[in-house]
């Protein structure tokens, strides 16, 4: 088979991700689980060649470097491609790209989500792990706001995801590594752009981080990922990132800049078909800013909780009511809580 057949066939099923391993069927990702794409094994010469269709000129850089990522356009479908060598072969792990931007309300996420597009500056966080659909999340955002407000959008991608159309809003979307070389570097080319709202694909190092903390302070309205499973979580992460000695200004920092975290995760819906959100918001309120300064976050938590009317909620309060409205299974929202025996117990499973 062709890379185009593949591909098709993927899409057509709704899969997110598509595997090809030498002595193995090629694979897919469908509803969050593996299974095959095809029942034809795949030989070592099939993934070579394969590979070099993919790669076109760029192949040979996988024989010096070991691996390669590019982005195509396969099928009609956005494609993300990542090439790399393991026990001498060549396998592949392909991304399917959405062409549809959802719209915020139609994403299943708290009500207090649907406030974040009309924010003004600072900082709004989103996190979960690798496949948690923080890119769609984001997407929905900025198109919203692209639709109600005049503002200059600049994201900064590695790849880009989703590709936006104008509407009330300019924007521009810059890849890392073809049009910019690092986070680093770009968001420090952004400030002299004159931007409204960035959007940083990921927080990865003290330059980024430091250099959105600035963005936030000088008015800009900033959104950005983090790979955290939970909202305390990614304020230890951007805290522990820079020295001792200067994390009580960052503490500072963030408490004045930082307007609120969504973490999230994809579960299995109840019927096995399809996946649906669970989400935790933390609203930075007065009393959250108090102790993301005096670095006192293991009391977040219960902050959070008496902030509810505010929108916030944690993840195992969202997985309990999930659970409650038919969404989900009781032992999905135990196996993707945080404290198992307050879920059982509010769930009364029985064991």
């Amino acid at each position: 088979m062709k890379i185009a057949e593949y591909v098709s066939l993927a899409a057509e099923r709704g899969a997110s991700d598509i595997h090809l391993i030498a002595g193995l069927p090629a694979k897919c990702r469908l509803d969050g689980q593996i299974v095959n794409l095809s029942e034809e094994v795949l030989a070592p010469e099939d993934c070579e060649c394969l590979a070099r269709e993919m790669a076109g000129v760029d192949y040979e850089k996988i024989e010096s470097i070991g691996e390669l990522d590019c982005a195509a356009t396969i099928a009609g479908e956005r494609v993300r491609i990542n090439l790399f060598r393991q026990q001498g072969h060549v396998s592949a792990a392909l991304r399917i790209l959405s062409n549809h931007i959802p719209a915020l309300d139609t994403l299943g996420l708290p009500k207090v989500v649907s406030s974040f597009p009309s924010l003004q500056k600072g900082i709004v966080l989103v996190t979960g792990e690798t496949g948690s659909g923080k890119s769609t999340t984001l997407a929905a955002i900025l198109d919203q706001i692209n639709h109600t407000r005049n503002e200059h959008i600049i994201t900064l991608e590695d790849p880009i995801e989703y590709v936006y159309t104008p509407d009330q809003c300019i924007i521009n979307q810059r890849e890392i590594g073809t049009d910019t070389q690092s986070y680093a570097e770009g968001l420090r080319a952004i400030l002299r752009e004159d931007p409204d709202i960035i959007l940083i694909g990921e927080m990865r190092d003290l330059a980024t981080i430091e250099t959105a903390l600035t963005a936030a302070e000088t008015g800009h309205l900033v959104f950005a990922t983090l790979h955290t499973n939970s909202a305390v979580d990614s304020i230890d992460r951007i805290v522990s990132v820079f020295p001792e000695a200067r994390q009580g200004q960052i503490r500072l920092q963030l408490s004045t800049t930082l307007k609120a975290v969504l973490s999230q995760q994809l579960l299995v819906r109840a019927n096995g078909h399809g996946r649906v959100v669970a989400a935790e918001v933390m609203i930075v309120t007065q009393a959250i800013q108090n102790l993301i300064r005096e670095g006192k976050t293991p009391q977040m938590q219960s902050f959070m909780l008496s902030s509810a009317d505010q929108g916030a909620i944690t993840m195992d309060n969202c997985l309990i009511q999930m659970a409650m409205d038919g969404k989900i299974l009781p032992q999905t929202a135990e196996e993707a809580g945080v404290d198992r025996d307050y879920i059982r117990k509010k769930l009364q499973l029985a064991w």
